[in-house]
């Protein structure tokens, strides 16, 4: 056996648990349908490097890990919904053409690279009625998940995923969906993110054409007091006034050059 020899089992091990580290390092992003249509919720400190974008017309993305890695993916899949887009119709791009696209990326990536990509992607689209919705969460190895309802990537993933089944039904208004998201990324106990360190987006069904708006200003800051009236996870902690914002932290290891996961 050659010196410095590793299986090939062993050697796709190391790549998984070094992509999975540097995933949870990020923040934990929530995307969940509401009543007109997809929620996308991350705290994100920084204001030059976004966590969530528009695709296509009605299709939005999200991920976490290391910047520079996902947005690569990001401008690889507007390329692809452009190109299809213009050849054919603009109905033949499709989230789930996306989804394949970047799972093939991600997958082959993971297997002929020495280092898999530190990424997490979900790709939402917004259907004309609730049924139509759907969002796809893909992993670092090519692997996609169909989920139904909300997603949940990055940081403590699982822990927000179990916030989130707990609070979660279908149909809520916006305000109260946003709640329920923030809800599921705070910690139990914990203050939830000031609005200035939020990145908050729709897909709604009900605008014309481009369904993908961000969420910012005085329009966040009324849906998040609206939404104050969501029950906390612990039946001993008392929710938080309306209006009330919590203090800004400053979260440790924050930079803005894409070299860190977000």
């Amino acid at each position: 056996m050659p010196f410095g020899y590793a299986s090939p089992e062993q050697i796709m091990r190391d790549k998984a648990d070094y992509a999975r580290k540097g995933i949870a390092r990020g923040r934990s992003v929530v995307v969940l349908q509401y009543e007109d249509g997809i929620l996308f919720v991350a705290p994100n400190p920084s204001r030059a490097l976004h966590k969530i974008s528009e695709i296509y017309d009605r299709i939005g993305f999200a991920a976490v890990g290391r910047y520079n890695e996902f947005e690569e993916l990001r401008l690889g899949g507007i390329r692809y919904a452009d190109i299809n887009g213009y050849t054919y119709d603009r109905s033949d791009v499709t989230g789930r053409g996306l989804a394949n696209l970047y799972a093939s990326n991600l997958g082959r990536i993971f297997t002929e690279s020495i280092k898999s990509l530190e990424v997490e992607v979900v790709v939402a689209e917004v259907g004309d009625t609730p049924d139509g919705d759907a969002i796809y969460r893909l992993t670092f190895d090519g692997s996609v998940f169909d989920e139904h309802g909300f997603a949940a990537m990055g940081g403590q993933a699982e822990a927000v995923a179990t916030r989130l089944k707990e609070h979660y039904r279908e149909g809520m208004p916006l305000a109260e969906a946003l709640g329920v998201a923030l809800t599921a990324l705070t910690e139990p106990g914990g203050e939830r993110p000031p609005v200035a360190q939020l990145e908050v987006a729709v897909l709604d069904r009900t605008r014309e054409h481009r369904k993908f708006q961000r969420l910012t200003g005085p329009r966040l800051e009324r849906l998040l007091s609206q939404g104050t009236a969501t029950p906390p996870p612990a039946a001993d902690s008392a929710p938080a006034e309306p209006g009330e914002t919590p203090p800004p932290t400053a979260p440790d290891g924050d930079v803005d050059d894409g070299s860190s996961p977000l």
